[in-house]
């Protein structure tokens, strides 16, 4: 176990940028950005002020607890608009941290050096899988609850100088409920995610050069000439079929939470999201969790689990140098 942690470590070390630094960047430009926005609109107010100054003791004595609610719903929406941000960021990650994660070690040598070394290729491709499944989405998630804590003390600042007391808002979201909430859906995430690792890391341990195209082209590929076969009236795989739960699983498996409507059907209807008595119940862990009693994740997840397993045989295999 203590080689295998540091295999795991190791992983995060070498793409620290991506595993690290991006998250970071994505915080601060979106922290930057709601700063940018406040100077802006108090800028714009007042050069268009009417009668004076805006009354904002006036206003803040007139907020009833139903407007906190409402504040509090906002600042949940923002906390979970800044995870996504960041989980578009952790998908191009991983995406390319996969297809070199065995690639790269072939195309300069250093698979040689790992394997003169007491370690076995299936602890060294497990170790790439837990990073990528789950050391990078904790590493993503620790960040982006910081930045919004950050994000709560600029708006708090703001409000503070109007006059407004931003407590009542916080207190009526749920930073702590999501925080946990968002923590728990982790371990369905990286199962979810079993497809496209697999299959990520097969064409990084297969292909002699250009595993993103492999990659990619190969289930395009297969799109286009089911869509040939049907149109000859030959028997074929529905579309919806084709797309939702093999092309999708293979390449967009890594992105956080793209599963979330398997187990809860209403969710499908995006108007649902942003409304305040939905939003914490998005992430509940019994509609979260619900996933699992679906076929398609378990079935997906095992063939992940063999195209894991063909990596490692690969690696084994193959030390030969990509052209």
């Amino acid at each position: 176990m203590n080689t295998f942690g540091w295999l795991v470590k190791r992983e995060y070390w070498e793409p620290k940028g991506g595993f690290f630094w991006t998250p970071v960047w994505i915080s601060g430009v979106m922290l930057l950005l709601t700063l940018l926005g406040i100077i802006v609109a108090e800028s714009a107010s007042s050069r268009v002020q009417i009668n004076g100054a805006i009354p904002w003791k006036e206003i803040a004595a007139r907020l009833s607890a139903g407007d906190y609610v409402h504040a509090g719903t906002g600042l949940d929406v923002a906390y979970v608009a800044l995870a996504g941000v960041l989980c578009i960021g952790l998908f191009f990650v991983l995406f390319f941290y996969l297809l070199g994660a065995l690639y790269d070690d072939r195309r300069d040598r250093s698979v040689l050096f790992w394997k003169s070394l007491p370690i076995s290729d299936t602890s060294t491709v497990l170790s790439k899988v837990s990073a990528a499944l789950l050391l990078a989405p904790l590493i993503s998630l620790a960040i982006a609850t910081i930045a919004y804590v950050a994000l709560l003390v600029i708006v708090g600042i703001w409000a503070l100088l109007h006059g407004i007391s931003p407590f009542q808002a916080i207190g009526a979201s749920h930073t702590l409920g999501l925080s946990w909430r968002l923590l728990l859906t982790i371990p369905v995430d990286a199962l979810a995610a079993l497809p496209t690792a697999g299959w990520l890391l097969f064409w990084s341990a297969f292909a002699r050069s250009k595993p993103f195209l492999w990659a990619v082209l190969v289930p395009l590929f297969a799109a286009i000439a089911n869509g040939w076969i049907g149109l000859m009236g030959l028997p074929n795989f529905d579309k919806d079929f084709l797309f939702k739960e093999v092309i999708a699983r293979l390449l967009f498996g890594i992105f956080p939470g793209w599963w979330i409507d398997d187990g809860n059907p209403d969710l499908r209807n995006m108007k649902h999201v942003f409304r305040g008595e939905d939003m914490i119940e998005i992430f509940n862990p019994g509609r979260v969790y619900a996933v699992l009693a679906t076929p398609g994740i378990w079935i997906a997840a095992a063939a992940g689990i063999a195209l894991i397993a063909t990596a490692v045989w690969l690696r084994r295999s193959r030390i030969e140098t990509s052209t």
